[in-house]
């Protein structure tokens, strides 16, 4: 179920990416990270950036190696993604959904994984995206 409220800056997300889409664009669920905050002129809207758990090759300066601790649950428990900065999109909600994690056991309610990339990691992120824009020398101000 997609996401109603604007999620928090540097949240982790489900992002489908399948409907209206076409190659060499992203068509398939991909893990995101959210790199701007709610927007209040902005409803329905969100900024993420792609994760990928395939090492780019080459690597670029628009790519950065990104460690989720606590990882995510399966499918996408990997503690190690990669930030694909030159794959940036303003989404609407509709595409987001949270990562599910299982249900509590006592309860039999659906758990999610909740976590937020650290400040650090997402000025990391802020970098690649400057030069995935070709906007390398304003890494500079960060």
């Amino acid at each position: 179920m997609a996401i109603e409220k604007a999620p928090n800056l540097g949240q982790v997300l489900l992002c489908d990416f399948s409907d209206g889409f076409k190659e060499p664009e992203m068509i398939k669920l991909r893990p995101v990270v959210v790199i701007s905050p709610p927007i209040s002129w902005r409803p329905g809207l969100t900024t993420v950036v792609a994760l990928s758990t395939t090492p780019p090759d080459p690597k670029r300066p628009y790519h950065c190696l990104l460690r989720l601790n606590p990882k995510p649950p399966a499918p996408w428990d990997v503690e190690d993604v990669w930030v694909k900065a030159d794959l940036i999109m303003t989404v609407g909600f509709h595409r987001l959904n949270l990562i599910r994690d299982g249900k509590n056991p006592q309860t039999g309610k659906r758990k999610y994984y909740m976590n937020c990339v650290s400040n650090q990691n997402l000025k990391e992120i802020r970098a690649c995206i400057l030069h995935g824009l070709g906007l390398f020398s304003l890494t500079q101000h960060l």
